[in-house]
């Protein structure tokens, strides 16, 4: 896989990280738009992005996501920006479909239902058909959110069905209480399911995110690294932004001769 261009995915912040357990914090508008924008200068192509609201608490509001792409933009006008369509565990399905209005080019699609540690993260059919649909109606390319086996079990009948759209990126997103160890056996066994010339990457939470990187670059796969999945950069020692995340994992790539993709290259591997 040497020479494959990586593509670095950086979620920035998620639903479930705060100020008290974690210091650097980024949860204003500018203070997003900051983190994203020494993302993308640090090598990252896509920016998966959730927000938070006035008090600091998480948010699908749509204000909210159009004035942080606005000032992601003002930052850096070439980065991806992808949206969650999860939100945070409990969100009713209407807001969390909501920011898809603003015709963002990805926004993600989690495939099925599971214990968020001690949430039930709820996706069922009706759900998963719902946003697909909005996808498909706003122009959005879906990255389908893979926690489980039985998930990517799924996709090929859903496709099938015509519940989702053939033309998607995959993200197992490994090492949630409640879905799949980061284990490298887990990636590989769900790795080999998918189909000829299928995009996909990998995000290792807490522990795993470090091997499951180095290994997703050897695959020839891509990544997704930040303070949503993790907040150490080394054991006990938290990381000091989300670039410095990204930072690594572009020092790794070149070590493996995968050169950084830029986010004109990104869209060209993905068909944006």
């Amino acid at each position: 896989m040497a020479g494959k261009p990586l593509i670095i995915t950086c979620a920035v912040i998620g639903a479930e990280v705060n100020k008290e357990i974690y210091p650097y914090f980024p949860e204003t508008t500018d203070a997003l738009a900051d983190a994203a924008a020494d993302a993308a200068a640090a090598g990252a192509s896509i920016i998966h992005l959730h927000v938070r609201d006035i008090d600091g608490n998480p948010t699908q509001d749509v204000a909210t996501f159009k004035e942080v792409t606005e000032k992601i933009r003002e930052r850096n006008k070439d980065v991806i920006i992808q949206y969650t369509t999860g939100g945070a565990a409990g969100t009713p399905l209407k807001l969390r479909c909501e920011p898809l209005t603003l015709r963002p080019e990805m926004a993600t699609l989690s495939m099925g239902t599971l214990n968020f540690g001690p949430e039930i993260f709820e996706n069922t059919e009706h759900i998963i058909k719902t946003i697909a649909a909005d996808e498909v109606k706003y122009g959005v390319m879906p990255e389908l959110e893979i926690f489980d086996y039985g998930m990517m079990e799924a996709v090929p009948k859903y496709v099938k069905k015509g519940w989702i759209p053939a033309k998607h990126h995959i993200d197992f997103v490994l090492g949630v209480p409640g879905g799949m160890s980061g284990t490298i056996h887990n990636l590989n066994m769900l790795v080999n399911m998918l189909p000829e010339g299928q995009t996909w990457c990998v995000a290792g939470v807490g522990r795993f995110q470090l091997p499951l990187t180095a290994h997703a670059i050897a695959m020839g796969g891509h990544v997704r690294v930040g303070l949503e999945d993790n907040m150490y950069f080394t054991k006990g020692v938290h990381a000091k932004s989300n670039a410095e995340f990204v930072a690594r994992v572009a020092r790794i790539a070149l070590e493996m001769d995968r050169p950084v993709a830029t986010p004109a290259e990104t869209r060209e591997i993905l068909g944006l």
